[in-house]
């Protein structure tokens, strides 16, 4: 493989302004889908490498954004910031029906839907399509009968139980979108969210179990309604088995299991293509959840789940890999359980390194395949596609091709003309902000006009595979030089000690910035500051004046297994630094803090 030729993708700050991304329903269309295309724009070349770099933009206009259709039955969706916009006129469907529905029609009504197992609480059950379209319709009759019709968008607080997807299959079945927030979400996070939603219901449970405790969903659901100015019309209740019942106020409080009892099935209500289904928010304003550490991980609970199941293909965020792996190094656990059926093992949610990628692939002895998508994009942009016949055995440290709608990658150049920026975005983006199209248009499409920024940092080599390397506001300026924050991590994560880490710009009286890095020891504190050093210098090179390291007992991580960066940033220099959140342990930050003040000392002032 011939020398990769680095592209930066482009840079730009996200807003702290609460984002609803708005999806819409699919449909489907016997129109075969039209290639969505890239281009480049030239940037002066790195001085370090000797490479150019460009600027890697989607191609397109805000102002054509259509919805392509794509046959087989699938469904597709588009990117729409104009009521004007309409997208195959008078063609209708209902997203239940094809998650459903049309599984039982088809003769598949016994074969299992979901399969839910738990090891916190020790629950195992099987819920086939059939059982799943009677509980979809019956709770679809609940939300109907207690007022919640097609538009009307309905709030889901729930632990990751089957009646949390049961709720979003309800809602989709009646033209109801839904915004789904993490359980334990504190009071402040969640009232926000009601306040911008603005839920005609909002559904929820009982209880959260983690392991070691448990947590209390009410009494967050009603300090978040006394801080909301907008109030819900009922507040549905999920109580979870085997536990004391709760509820609330009379009036608001439904119970789930009384309403379901006395519930009428109710039929898919079809909807237009470019009809909501659902809301996601993917940043949130400054406050701390409820979160706390929850132990040590059972390094053996994926091998046995995927044994017993019969796992053929499995989706994980890396970060559950680094904690099998601190735990079970050498996958001895994980050997007890035969993964006979077991054919490849996916990643998302995260950049994953190389070196956890090879041990992952000898634990696992299975293709391990990355991802890169966005909360935005809706769907992978790039990826190993098996079906596509892609290799199973590509570079170590890529996150695959352009999937279909994004194959126009491949076919960079110069002289890819504006022009082709007039073309739509790609099955499954976002259609705008939810109530805010014109923040959507801030964000996305002001920098470069009429482009997509992704604000990714990365690469694309010469045989077209795409390295994510890390977000724009990953990239360290040190003395004019741009390093990704994540090939600092990569080289670090060779270290046979270190476990895990995060990089970020420390100030620096001379160069502007330095790297610091804070890394995860597999076995408590060892002296490898001084290895670590050196292998960044061999890896990178003395231009990043790599000298910092930090051993910390853990770091900061979202639900999908992000590391905050920008807030780690501002902790080590002294500013005010904002806990997303999503950030499982926000003690974590606490813990750094101290580490940080006695390695360099007080902030300047």
């Amino acid at each position: 493989m011939g020398r990769p030729t680095p592209l930066v993708l482009n840079l730009k700050d996200t807003s702290n302004e609460l984002l609803g991304l708005r999806p819409h329903t699919s449909h489907t269309h016997s129109e075969t889908p039209r290639r969505h295309l890239w281009c480049l724009g030239p940037q002066p070349p790195r001085r370090e490498t000797n490479h150019k770099h460009f600027d890697l933009l989607k191609a397109d206009r805000v102002s054509d954004m259509i919805t392509l259709g794509a046959g087989g039955g699938g469904g597709v969706t588009g990117l729409l910031l104009s009521s004007v916009i309409e997208t195959f006129p008078g063609g209708k469907l209902n997203m239940c029906h094809n998650a459903v529905d049309r599984h039982v029609e088809s003769g598949r009504g016994d074969q299992p839907a979901i399969i839910y197992d738990s090891p916190v609480s020790g629950t195992k059950k099987v819920t086939t399509f059939r059982e799943l379209q009677e509980q979809v319709s019956r709770l679809a009759g609940v939300l109907a009968r207690r007022g919640v019709g097609t538009g009307d968008l309905v709030v889901i607080y729930m632990p990751m139980v089957p009646e949390a997807m049961v709720t979003m299959l309800a809602c989709a079945r009646l033209g109801a979108p839904h915004s789904l927030i993490f359980g334990g979400f504190a009071s402040k996070e969640l009232s926000v969210r009601i306040d911008h939603a603005k839920p005609k219901m909002i559904v929820t449970a009982s209880f959260g179990l983690e392991p070691g405790r448990r947590v209390e969903y009410i009494p967050l659901v009603e300090k978040a309604l006394e801080l909301s100015s907008h109030q819900p019309a009922h507040v549905l209740i999920y109580n979870r088995p085997h536990m004391e019942r709760v509820s609330m106020r009379p009036g608001l409080s439904l119970d789930w299991d009384e309403e379901m009892a006395r519930a009428q099935p109710h039929d898919c209500v079809p909807v237009p293509s470019n009809h909501p289904l659902y809301v996601l928010y993917t940043s949130g304003t400054t406050g701390t959840p409820k979160g706390k550490p929850v132990g040590t991980p059972d390094p053996g609970a994926f091998f046995r789940v995927m044994s017993e199941h019969g796992v053929s293909s499995m989706f994980t965020a890396p970060t559950a890999l680094r904690a099998i792996r601190q735990q079970d190094p050498e996958a001895a656990v994980g050997k007890r359980y035969p993964l006979n059926r077991l054919r490849s093992l996916f990643l998302a949610g995260e950049r994953c390194d190389v070196e956890t990628l090879d041990w992952a692939k000898r634990s696992f002895g299975v293709p391990i395949l990355d991802h890169w998508w966005q909360t935005e994009t809706g769907s992978a942009i790039t990826s190993t596609c098996i079906g596509l016949g892609n290799s199973l055995t590509p570079p170590a440290g890529q996150a695959g091709k352009p999937v279909p709608g994004y194959n126009g990658l491949m076919y960079l150049s110069l002289s890819l003309s504006l022009s082709l920026s007039r073309l739509p975005l790609p099955p499954g983006a976002a259609l705008s902000l939810w109530q805010n199209a014109a923040l959507f248009k801030e964000l996305y499409f002001t920098k470069f006009p009429g482009f997509y920024d992704t604000m990714d940092a990365g690469y694309v080599d010469e045989d077209g595979f795409l390295y994510i390397m890390s977000r724009s506001d990953d990239v360290i300026n040190v003395a004019g030089h741009r390093l990704s924050a994540g090939a600092l991590e990569e080289s670090l994560l060779q270290h046979p000690d270190v476990v895990d880490c995060a990089v970020m710009g420390l100030d620096d009286s001379l160069k502007g910035v330095v790297p610091l890095a804070m890394c995860v020891l597999r076995n408590g504190e060892q002296e490898v500051a001084a290895e670590a050093v050196k292998l960044v210098r061999e890896t990178i090179g003395p231009v990043a004046a790599f000298r910092k390291v930090l051993f910390v007992k853990g770091l900061p991580k979202t639900r999908s297994g992000k590391i905050p960066r920008s807030a780690l940033a501002d902790l080590v220099n002294g500013k005010p630094y904002k806990i997303s959140p999503t950030i499982e342990d926000p003690d974590v930050f606490k813990d750094i803090e101290k580490q940080v003040r006695a390695a360099l000392g007080p902030p300047a002032l």
